[in-house]
């Protein structure tokens, strides 16, 4: 290995463990927790839920780097397509649960007159089962595009020299075009959750400067701390979502690629960092924690 990627590796492996560090600090804090109350509120359920599959996703990315950058030449072909098939399910569940997130934040927090937010607000756990059974779709789709690529990639193994070429050319920019296209719709709720918390604010804001009351009163607090939440998934989701189709259309091993996966990988370990830190009771005992090591 050269430099570059002796330091880009360095970088990928903290950000893998502090990653499964983060997110199985998650899962064991609103486990325990589960179990001392019995219960266990929608919210630490969803964001648990991302938790465990951001593990997945961690490591499935950890092993698609190591057969790109390490073994790029290797024609185990059927490591190859476990890999890809582990990162579509957890990346796909790791997306739309925190779409989820974004959409109970907006339904619990923001203050609207409208009718059919009130109904929805009131079916809100049924609406988001239905949204993320519904998201289904999408990933069949996806793993459906992922098996005409094994069988594109069987051809050229199997020394198809006529075909080869143009099913591999095609397949993989259906394959970029596919995941660009399933993305925009998660990408485009959580924007409108991010537009609507910002009105929601806002009007309440007027209201409490109308009635000659300060700004810093716990509605505004919990708008901002929800905010806060969704507009780091929002970015962090979109950085993520860039880097890995640049990466698919880059040469394995080549800056730019390297650079891509570097960055995205970014995503399954921050955001869950920003979830503990948003999280009052995941706050506090991270900070207990703390505490107890320096002892």
């Amino acid at each position: 290995m050269n430099l570059v990627e002796w330091i880009v590796t360095i970088i990928m492996m903290t950000e893998f463990l502090l990653g499964n560090c983060a997110n199985v600090f998650i899962t064991i804090v609103n486990f325990i927790d589960c179990v001392k109350r019995r219960k266990i509120s929608s919210a630490d359920r969803i964001i648990t839920a991302i938790a465990i599959f951001r593990i997945g996703l961690l490591w499935a990315m950890l092993t698609n780097w190591h057969s790109h950058v390490f073994t790029p030449d290797t024609d185990n072909l059927q490591m190859r397509v476990f890999g890809g098939i582990t990162w579509a399910i957890t990346n796909h569940f790791t997306t739309w649960l925190g779409t989820i997130l974004s959409m109970f934040y907006l339904f619990k927090i923001a203050n609207f007159s409208n009718s059919l937010f009130l109904h929805l607000k009131r079916k809100l756990d049924n609406v988001l089962l239905v949204i993320f059974l519904g998201s289904s779709l999408f990933l069949v789709a996806y793993l459906g595009m992922v098996n005409i690529k094994k069988i594109a990639w069987m051809s050229i193994h199997e020394g198809n020299v006529t075909i080869k070429s143009k099913l591999k050319h095609v397949t993989s920019i259906t394959n970029m075009l596919l995941f660009s296209l399933i993305n925009i719709v998660p990408f485009g709720i959580s924007l409108n959750c991010v537009l609507l918390l910002i009105y929601s604010m806002s009007k309440h804001l007027k209201n409490m400067k109308f009635y000659g009351k300060g700004c810093q009163d716990q509605s505004t607090m919990v708008h901002i701390k929800a905010l806060q939440t969704v507009v780091s998934f929002l970015l962090l989701y979109a950085t993520y979502s860039s880097c890995v189709i640049i990466s698919g259309w880059s040469l394995q091993k080549s800056p730019v690629f390297l650079f891509c996966v570097t960055i995205g990988s970014f995503y399954p370990a921050g955001h869950s960092c920003i979830l503990i830190w948003g999280n009052q009771k995941l706050k506090q005992v991270f900070l207990l924690f703390l505490r107890q090591m320096r002892c």
